[in-house]
């Protein structure tokens, strides 16, 4: 079963970032983190996805999905308790991985406030952290 997590209120500004923890599961092909101003209208859209070895990110506007961009650094491994770190930029996003490596992605949108976060899948939020 795919659990879901989501806030809608979210304030989140330019130089601020939001700390995510959980545990992924042991039998998921991947999971899904969004940022954006709501489920349509997407800034970053980051999936790792098992099956293929590689964390997607992509953006989505007035619903409709642009064009992906691929990372091959996969540092998650399913059953492991993790912690990432996203960190809005005003112009990107920058995500921290588990091993301390960093992937980028551009605030394609122009959004200058970040007012939605959703958390689907194989992903179980332990503790969320606003700074």
């Amino acid at each position: 079963m795919s659990e879901t997590f989501e806030i809608l209120n979210l304030d989140m500004n330019s130089g601020d970032s939001v700390k995510i923890k959980g545990k992924i599961s042991d039998d998921t092909n991947g999971f899904v983190i969004n940022l954006g101003q709501s489920s349509s209208e997407l800034g970053l859209h980051f999936n790792p996805r098992f099956n293929e070895s590689v964390i997607v990110c992509n953006s989505k506007c007035s619903n409709t999905w642009q064009s992906e961009q691929r990372d091959r650094h996969l540092p998650f491994s399913k059953g492991s308790e993790v912690k990432l770190l996203f960190l809005f930029l005003g112009d990107k996003f920058r995500v921290k991985l588990p091993d301390g490596h960093e992937t980028e992605f551009p605030n394609r949108n122009g959004y200058d406030k970040i007012t939605y976060l959703s958390v689907k899948g194989g992903f179980r939020v332990i503790s969320f952290k606003q700074d």
